[in-house]
């Protein structure tokens, strides 16, 4: 495949991915449909990781890597350098998001135990007493409604998301640097002269 429509291909697939995980981070903001008081949402998701580093992060460069395969001066050359520097913020943007995913996973939400007031009881757990691996524990979170099952499914669609643009966009890395140093392999059109 030449390095041109691989990069279209990459910048085609990054838009669906941006566009699901600014959904998934959005939705961490309201706990099982409900809309809570802001000191009642879950730290990490006030890091943005979703909105910011998997959706906007790499939105721009997923324009960049549709625009890097056409036609243009130099066999786009230009086009593919730049689209390498995007890719590696791009790629910032996915590894960011999967580091305050898994932060977040490991972690634990914050939620009512019973008592009215919000904490952290998932924090300071050792891995093999950690709530991801004891479901019995689940039920210590009793306001928000399903708080910790919301946390676990949408930070864990963050975290996929995250490693797969990141995974991406070094290919984008890669893949720009080969089509800025051989050319797009694009096909030389015979013009006749009349």
């Amino acid at each position: 495949m030449c390095t041109g429509k691989c990069s279209k291909c990459i910048g085609i697939t990054l838009f669906p991915l941006a566009a699901c995980a600014i959904v998934s981070n959005i939705l961490l903001y309201f706990p099982n449909g409900r809309v809570l008081q802001l000191s009642e949402i879950t730290d990490l998701v006030w890091f943005f990781h979703g909105i910011l580093g998997a959706g906007i992060l790499v939105i721009l460069p997923a324009f960049m890597m549709l625009g890097a395969g056409g036609a243009g001066c130099c066999a786009n050359r230009c086009g593919m350098l730049l689209s390498v520097v995007l890719a590696v913020l791009g790629f910032a943007g996915g590894a960011y998001c999967a580091v305050i995913s898994s932060l977040g996973l490991i972690g634990g939400p914050l939620c009512d135990t019973g008592d009215g007031e919000y904490l952290y009881p998932f924090r300071n757990d050792t891995l093999e007493d950690n709530y991801l691996f004891n479901q019995t524990t689940w039920s210590i979170c009793k306001e928000p409604e399903n708080i910790i099952l919301w946390n676990i499914v949408l930070f864990s669609i963050l975290l996929a998301i995250g490693v797969i643009e990141a995974i991406l966009c070094f290919i984008q890395v890669i893949n720009g640097l080969t089509g800025f140093i051989c050319g797009t392999c694009m096909k030389k059109r015979k013009v006749g002269m009349q």
